[in-house]
């Protein structure tokens, strides 16, 4: 399991009630189930990977995010992990706040744009990073909007939504490994990983 998701599932209880909102193919759901017995359910939009997860024995509902977990009732479940999807959303703040009222804590991750690869693309060729984190070109991206570790940051306080943790991770997707940044994570975190809850 990616490094990331590694870390989400450490924040999660077990027995918890788990929706996962772009879950791709289950593997946080399947690992959650083995390992911690969560009772576990995600929501995927693309149809493939939906299918490859519920294959694999995955409670998966293929569909739109925002939609989806609209017919939730309030607090069905104690954990909602949107990880690596924020970034491609069309109404951030919406799937926010259905997240907040359908969990008793959030868990979102996204790639970090302010990286210092991201920066010294943009400065140096004078073009849109593509790095192992963003790895499309900007007429072929699904990512719609980019995000900073110090913008998620300031984007809660402003909305009232309280930031239990906040950690900035460095690693690369196509390891299983990473390390916890102190120092600098805004320059150096290729993703950030955030668990809330509401005010």
């Amino acid at each position: 399991m990616r490094y990331d998701l590694d870390l989400i599932a450490s924040w999660i209880a077990p027995g918890s009630r788990v929706l996962d909102l772009g879950c791709g193919q289950g593997e946080l759901l399947e690992y959650l189930h083995e390992a911690k017995q969560v009772r576990g359910f995600g929501v995927e939009r693309d149809e493939e990977k939906a299918a490859a997860g519920i294959a694999r024995g995955v409670s998966i509902l293929q569909g739109d995010l925002i939609e989806e977990v609209r017919d939730y009732p309030d607090f069905a479940f104690d954990f909602v992990v949107l990880s690596q999807t924020l970034q491609q959303v069309t109404e951030p703040l919406e799937l926010l706040q259905q997240i907040l009222r359908v969990g008793r804590r959030a868990v979102v991750s996204f790639p970090n744009f302010a990286h210092w690869r991201n920066r010294c693309q943009l400065f140096f060729q004078g073009q849109a990073p593509v790095t192992p984190e963003l790895p499309y070109d900007w007429h072929d991206t699904p990512n719609i909007r980019v995000i900073t570790f110090k913008d998620f940051s300031r984007f809660c306080g402003h909305y009232g939504i309280r930031v239990l943790e906040r950690v900035a991770i460095k690693s690369e997707p196509s390891t299983l490994t990473g390390l916890v940044l102190k120092w600098l994570p805004n320059l150096r975190a290729s993703y950030g990983i955030f668990l809330l809850s509401k005010e």
